[in-house]
Parts: C-alpha cells; sequence; structure tokens
C-alpha cells in the first residue's frame, strides 16, 4: 500500500521533533529492542545466517551481476536485480534478503518481529522491524558482500507477460548500491549497463501490462518540510524518476508470480484490496477540482493516473491525497486452518488486489515486513516439493491480524504525522484566507448539537493540505474562500471556517 512519505530537513523545527515524539508514544511505537532481542540478532549476525533449514543446500549465484536501487542513504536493502534478454523475451532475477536464516522460529527476536509487524517510516526517524545489526548489516543485501538470498528467476515473453517463475536459496554479491538518481543518470546519458537499460525495457512492458489489467501504480512523491526566511516553513516535493517506476514493476512482478504459486501449492498468504469506495472516488474528484486537475466524467482514475506528473507540484498532491483509495487493503491466509483452529479457508476463485488487479502477494520487502518472510517460505517449499514448514503453517492463520494491528498502528502514526506538518506549515497565518474546494462534509446540514455548525474537510489550491473546515451548509465540490482559525503542532490540528 503506497503511503504519504513525509520527511523533515536536517533536524526539523523542535517543536515538531517533540510533537512526533509524543505522537510515537500515544500510538505505541517501540522506543528500542529489548536486551534479549539485541543479543540474540548480534549472535545470528556473527552466523552468517543458519537459523532456518535448507540453508546448506544453497546454489552459488554471485556470478549474477546483481545492483540495488534505492532512495538515497538506505542501508535496510530488501532486493537486488538483474535483467538479461532471453533471445525471445527477458530473464528477470530478482534477490531477496533471506531473513529466515536469521531469524529463529519462536526466538526473542521472531517474537519481537510479530509484535512491531511492520517498519515504520517517520518524518525524522523510523522504527524499524529488526535491529539494525541485522537490517541494515548481515541480512542486507550490501554491496561487494555475501549474502543469503531467495532468488527468484521469472522468464517474461517480448510483451512481458510471464511465461516461468521458480524460486531458491543462493548466496549471491551485490555489485553496487545505485539511488534512484544514480540510475536514472545512466539510462539518460546512455552509459546503464545492459541490465539497468533492460530493466527499463521490462518495466515499461509490465506498465503497459497493468493498464492493459485495469491496474494503477501510484508513483506517490517524497514530501520535505523545509525552514523558510523569518521562521516559517515551506513544503517541497520531491518528483519521482521513471526507474522508480521501473523497479517497482520488479517488485509487482514477483509478487504476481509468488501468488500464482501460492494458489497452485494451495495455501499462502495473499495481499487483498477491495474496489475503492464511491465516497472515497467522489471525494478525490473533489480534490482534483480544487487542485486544477482536470478530470473528466469519463476519464477512470486508472486512465487519469498515468497521465500525472509528480514534478508539478499540483500533480504530486494529488497522488499524495490518492492514498485514500487504499483503505481496506489486508491479508487473506488460506489453505490453514483458521485463527480459532477451525476449517482450513479456502481461496475464492477470484482473490485479485484491486489496485493491481491480480492475485499478488508480498514477498519482496522482509527486512521491512513481517508477512513477507512467511509467503516466501510457503514459495519456497512449493518449488522445492516439499510440506509448508510447521513454523510457517502454524503462523500463518493468525497473520492476516497480526498485520492489521501494525497497519492500524502506522496508519495513525502517518496521519498524526500529516497533522503535524500541515500545521507547522499553517502556524502563524491565523485569520488569513486560503482558496480551495470543499471535498467532504459529514452529518446533516445542520447539526444542533454543534450550534448549526456542520464539519468537512477542505483542500487548499496552496499549500496543498487537506484540513477540517466548519461553516453552516457547507457547499460540497464547490470553491471557497476558507479563513484559518487554528494552527496548532501540539494538538495536531489545523482548522478553517466559512462564514
Amino acid at each position: 500500500m503506497p503511503t504519504r512519505q513525509l520527511h523533515l530537513a536536517h533536524a526539523g523545527p523542535a517543536e515538531v521533533a517533540d510533537a512526533l515524539a509524543a505522537l510515537r508514544a500515544e500510538v505505541g511505537l517501540p522506543a528500542m529492542f529489548p536486551a534479549a532481542v539485541r543479543d540474540e540478532a548480534e549472535e545470528s549476525a556473527k552466523s552468517g545466517g543458519s537459523a532456518v533449514d535448507g540453508v546448506q543446500a544453497r546454489q552459488d549465484r554471485r556470478d549474477v551481476e546483481l545492483v540495488t536501487i534505492d532512495p538515497p542513504g538506505s542501508m535496510d536493502l530488501d532486493q537486488a536485480v538483474h535483467v538479461a534478454s532471453s533471445g525471445r523475451g527477458y530473464i528477470v532475477r530478482y534477490a531477496i534478503a533471506d531473513v529466515a536464516a536469521f531469524v529463529a522460529p519462536g526466538g526473542a527476536l521472531d517474537a519481537e518481529a510479530h509484535r512491531r509487524g511492520t517498519t515504520v517510516y517517520g518524518p525524522d526517524v523510523r522504527t524499524p522491524l529488526h535491529p539494525t545489526v541485522l537490517s541494515e548489516g548481515a541480512a542486507s543485501l550490501l554491496p561487494d558482500e555475501d549474502r543469503p538470498a531467495v532468488l527468484w528467476t521469472i522468464g517474461l515473453d517480448a510483451d512481458g507477460e510471464i511465461t516461468s517463475a521458480s524460486v531458491t536459496r543462493a548466496t549471491v554479491r551485490s555489485r553496487a548500491r545505485l539511488t534512484y538518481g544514480e540510475a536514472q543518470a545512466h539510462l539518460d546519458a546512455g552509459t546503464a549497463s545492459e541490465s539497468l537499460a533492460l530493466l527499463a525495457d521490462v518495466g515499461r512492458l509490465r506498465q503497459a501490462r497493468e493498464r492493459d489489467r485495469g491496474g494503477v501504480s501510484l508513483e506517490v512523491p517524497e514530501q520535505e518540510i523545509v525552514s523558510q526566511d523569518g521562521g516559517t516553513f515551506a513544503l517541497e516535493l520531491r518528483r519521482t524518476l521513471p526507474v522508480e517506476g521501473w523497479n517497482a514493476q520488479i517488485s509487482l512482478l514477483t509478487g504476481i508470480a509468488a501468488a500464482a504459486m501460492m494458489r497452485e501449492a494451495g495455501v499462502g498468504l495473499f495481499r487483498t484490496l477491495p474496489p475503492a469506495d464511491d465516497r472515497d472516488v467522489a471525494r478525490l474528484r473533489r480534490t482534483a477540482a480544487a487542485l486544477g486537475i482536470d478530470w473528466s466524467a469519463d476519464v477512470s482514475y486508472a486512465q487519469l493516473v498515468p497521465a500525472l506528473e509528480s514534478r508539478r507540484p499540483a500533480h504530486a498532491a494529488f497522488l499524495a491525497e490518492a492514498t485514500s483509495l487504499f483503505r481496506g487493503a489486508g491479508y487473506l491466509a488460506f489453505g490453514v486452518p483458521g485463527p480459532d483452529g477451525g476449517a482450513p479457508v479456502a481461496l475464492p476463485a477470484d482473490a485479485r488486489h484491486a489496485a493491481i488487479a491480480a492475485e499478488y502477494a508480498h514477498v519482496t520487502a522482509p527486512l521491512r515486513r513481517l508477512a513477507d518472510r512467511y509467503a516466501t517460505e510457503v514459495c519456497l517449499a512449493h518449488g522445492a516439493g516439499r510440506e509448508v514448514p510447521a513454523w510457517v503453517a502454524e503462523a500463518l492463520p493468525a497473520l492476516p491480524e497480526t498485520m492489521a494491528a501494525a497497519s492500524r498502528t502506522a496508519g495513525a502514526f502517518e496521519r498524526g504525522s500529516v497533522d503535524i506538518i500541515e500545521a507547522a506549515l499553517l502556524a502563524g497565518r491565523e485569520g488569513e484566507g486560503f482558496d480551495g474546494v470543499v471535498v467532504d462534509v459529514r452529518g446533516p446540514a445542520k447539526d444542533e448539537a454543534e450550534g448549526g455548525v456542520q464539519r468537512g474537510e477542505v483542500m487548499l489550491t496552496e499549500p496543498a493540505v487537506r484540513a477540517r473546515v466548519d461553516g453552516a451548509d457547507l457547499p460540497l465540490g464547490e470553491r471557497v474562500r476558507a479563513t484559518l482559525a487554528a494552527a496548532s503542532v501540539p494538538e495536531r490540528r489545523v482548522l478553517f471556517t466559512l462564514p
């Protein structure tokens, strides 16, 4: 699920840092790892990865010239990629960090990972799923280091459709840690390796196949709050580069291949998403109007998104707001007894992820997401003709709720962080008028309990902030001039009013 990516330049304002720290405590994000977890992680790192059966059977694939492509400064490197021509199509090799090789089932490290569920990224710091001695060290696919990995090999035809897929444990060695900017610069200058150039080709083909299916990928730009002269703050948006979308398609491709394996095996863990709620789509259309984006009634959301450019501030703001359509995302464990020990959950005939428009599984980010470790083990077992390991089968039934709880915590932190950042942007401007559109109205036109005042949401044109608005008979979908009544960072509150 795409999320809004907020980042504080440098240390950020002290008031914002304090508010974020209070928010972490409020939503229950753990401040540090218990000593027993740290000790186990350090011992596991020293072992080089021997916590799971089958490690000795690894293939030696250090010959594959893999590279990682990530944001600047990333050290928790889950994936490394290599793309080659097959003569009639392509061969994608995708190495994924083998976290199961470092985490013993039932140990302190495993229990802590289940408690956390996912890495939570904040505007200032992140709360990792695993101790950094693993996630940024021994388990990370850092360059010029031999690493245990799970290696996917996926064959594609000339149109980018999957023709074959296999997965095995391997030892790999990444050749380089590229940033998105570096990868894009090589592609633009014509100095990219053959593998990187072919990745761009495959990425474009997979984007076309996604459109054919009716799927859509959001390229949500990173938003950074920066200080300005006079003590005010501004929001800058970092545009996404084409290579980011192409690289993301490799991950989606692998998740689709993994889902097909699980369906064939009759056991697994799918990532699911229902179709977007009509109310959310309607609100997003009003948001487009507020931002000056032409979205005609005969154009679908899936048709609109590919035409947007994250380098344009209004488009970037719209893409950030469009993450609201991904409400309801979850996991479906099947082929194993339900959480209550009842009959095995059957897989529906059609269990597609609505945004991807295909059946899909999370298997490519085990350093940052608990579910991926388990889903990967299902695929490894099926590929080797073995039964799913008992520790995996026993954990699968409870994983959807474990991940749902982690998502609720991460979502609460993300929403609170957005409120803090937006309050910081607007603080000190109380009494000013701002142009915008009322994008949502809650409750009846007149609420006597609120003194005849109606609550809703307004999307500003500049800055691109969506916030609460109060007024009598709020004009849904109409342009308004809203007055900023309050902007408090400590209270995480922004309020506009209409006469």
